[in-house]
Formats: structure tokens, sequence, C-alpha cells
């Protein structure tokens, strides 16, 4: 018997347990290491720096002057095509204005161009169609000389081919009802606008 009243040995073998049992819980990580380990921050790596700003401001006059060049060329296109209407009517060339007189950023130079751009394919397509009309007319006014009988009571006037003035092309009977009754018929051209009348005599 030791001095505890345990058995001789006994306390020797109970340490060694408990030296086994500190030692496997301290490799299981159960205890806390002497000293802490810090960490920098630049251990993570570097901090992340804000972008630099430009130090001067893009130079836009190279984007400006093909902006105002693709204008003038547009604007060049559009009188062609206003030139090439007259005297047509019916026709819309007129460009939505910016603010009055002023310096046009890149953003409205761009609005701009676009508008002038559609703006022409508009009244492009809108000329093909009318000529195209137009030519139609004329040749159903030579097939209107060539066969009155065919074409009785047409009539095409000046606005019909595109060409100013009041002369117009009729489809009339000769001689009244007896040219119809007979079907003689004929191609009547008008002299003109009528003259202006001046102010009743009192």
């Amino acid at each position: 018997m030791d001095g505890d009243g345990d058995p001789v040995g006994w306390g020797l073998t109970r340490r060694i347990a408990l030296g086994r049992v500190l030692s496997s819980q301290s490799g299981r990580g159960n205890t806390l290491p002497d000293t802490l380990e810090l960490r920098t921050p630049y251990q993570q790596g570097p901090p992340s720096l804000p972008p630099l700003a430009p130090r001067t401001a893009p130079d836009e006059r190279p984007a400006r002057r093909t902006l105002l060049d693709q204008i003038e060329r547009l604007e060049q296109e559009l009188s062609s095509v206003f030139v090439s209407t007259w005297p047509r009517k019916g026709f819309e060339f007129s460009v939505a204005s910016r603010g009055g007189p002023r310096l046009l950023s890149l953003a409205e130079l761009e609005l701009l161009r676009d508008d002038l751009a559609t703006r022409v394919d508009d009244a492009r397509r809108s000329l093909s169609d009318r000529t195209y009309v137009e030519e139609k007319h004329r040749c159903r006014i030579e097939e209107m000389l060539l066969a009155p009988e065919e074409h009785k009571w047409v009539r095409i006037g000046n606005d019909d081919i595109g060409e100013p003035g009041c002369k117009h092309w009729h489809v009339r009977p000769r001689m009244g009802v007896l040219g119809i009754l007979m079907n003689w018929w004929r191609v009547k051209i008008s002299s003109g606008c009528p003259l202006a009348k001046g102010p009743c005599a009192p």
C-alpha cells in the first residue's frame, strides 16, 4: 500500500493512463497553444487599389467631325429629294428642332443623324411610289388617245402626272347623246388654267 491507501503500483498506473488521455486530447486539438499566431493582412494578398481616373478628358473632335460630315451629306441628299419632288405636294421634309442654337453633344448629334437618315429614306420611298403612279397615268393617256371608246369618261390632269398647271385629258362623246348612241368618243384636252377674274363691275 502506498501513502494514499492504494495498492503498490496502482498510483503509477493511474498517472500513466492520465498522461495518455491528456496527450490524446492534445493531439485532437482540444488544448490551446501557448502562443497565438497573428497573421498580417498582407499574407492574404495586397489590398486592391481604386481605379485611377484619367488625368485628361478624351478628345471628342474626331467623332464630332465624323458625325457632322454625315449630317451634312444627309442634308444634301434631303435637299436633292426635295428639289426632285417639285411641283408635287404631300411630302414631309421637316426635322425636329434640338432646342435652339447651341453646341450639341455626341448623343444629340447621333440622334440628329438618325432622324435625317430616316427622313431621307421615307422621302425617297414616297417619291418612288408617286413616280410609279404617274408613269401609269402617262401610259393611260396614250391609250386614251389611241382608243378613246375604251376609256369612256376618264379624266386625267397634270397633278396625276406630276406636272404643274391645270391641263387635263377628258374622254367625252362627240355630239352629245348622239355620240353616246353611235359610240363616238374623243379626248378633249383643256386649254389650261382659267383666267383670273377681276373685280365685278358695280
